[in-house]
């Protein structure tokens, strides 16, 4: 028998196992498919209840370890999502609370006055602005006079006055005395208009002498009657982050 020239392929040793099975020839395999039935209403609700269940104990897993076992008379809690919600238990774990209920009655509920003060090194504007409403329920306006399309306008502006409508000029407007005297005849203004205030929110925007003034007329005797109103101050001052290049700063001598 002649001995061939080329001995048979082997393979080597070096040769990992998994790169073996690459290269040997794979057996031909049918992969099976399978249909799945039709999801019937009923197998949906079931699904959304096991669901419901899942998170409801899952929230209890996270709120007590494991090893922690429920105190002697509590009935553990079980059912879906809807019973969970309707739960009204004294350690305050419904959320159809009291508080909860409020909150989301929020929304209905009458919001405050705003007193914008506008103080520059200029000047000082004050802004009383009231929620959005019809002109016709606002104590200023004059259903006799005005006609019924301008009694249908939203109104949300009381009073705008600047130290200019009290006398003051030029430097003057920008005082410490223009915005104290301007506060004062903002709250005379309102007592004599007859505006009824239930709750007012003062926003401060700028950094000139009349937002100390203001303040201290609030604080002091003139403001007596609506300093009890007030429920919220906060600052509107705007801040220049990025943007164009400032001008360049006016320097004097």
């Amino acid at each position: 028998m002649a001995t061939p020239l080329f001995p048979p392929r082997t393979f080597a040793s070096s040769i990992c196992h998994s790169c073996r099975l690459r290269l040997l020839p794979q057996p031909s395999a049918r992969r099976a498919f399978r249909t799945s039935s039709a999801l019937h209403a009923d197998d949906a609700l079931a699904g959304l209840g096991a669901l419901s269940n899942q998170i409801a104990s899952g929230s209890n897993r996270r709120k007590a370890p494991k090893s922690a076992t429920p105190p002697s008379g509590a009935a553990p809690r079980s059912g879906g999502f809807l019973q969970y919600l309707d739960s009204d238990k004294p350690d305050g774990d419904s959320l159809l609370t009291d508080t909860f209920g409020a909150n989301l009655n929020a929304r209905e509920k009458e919001k405050p006055h705003r007193l914008h003060v506008y103080s520059t090194k200029h000047n000082t504007h004050l802004t009383l602005v009231q929620p959005p409403r019809s002109a016709a329920s606002t104590p200023s306006s004059t259903t006799s006079a005005s006609s019924a399309a301008s009694q249908s306008k939203v109104v949300d502006v009381l009073l705008s006055i600047s130290s200019g409508n009290i006398g003051f000029r030029k430097a003057g407007r920008g005082s410490y005395d223009a915005a104290y005297q301007l506060t004062a005849f903002l709250i005379k203004t309102i007592r004599e208009k007859g505006i009824i205030i239930e709750k007012l929110e003062v926003v401060l925007r700028g950094f000139g002498a009349g937002r100390e003034a203001v303040t201290k007329v609030l604080l002091g005797s003139e403001g007596r009657n609506i300093r009890g109103k007030i429920v919220g101050v906060s600052d509107a001052t705007r801040l220049k982050l990025g943007g164009p290049r400032s001008k360049k700063p006016r320097r004097l001598g």
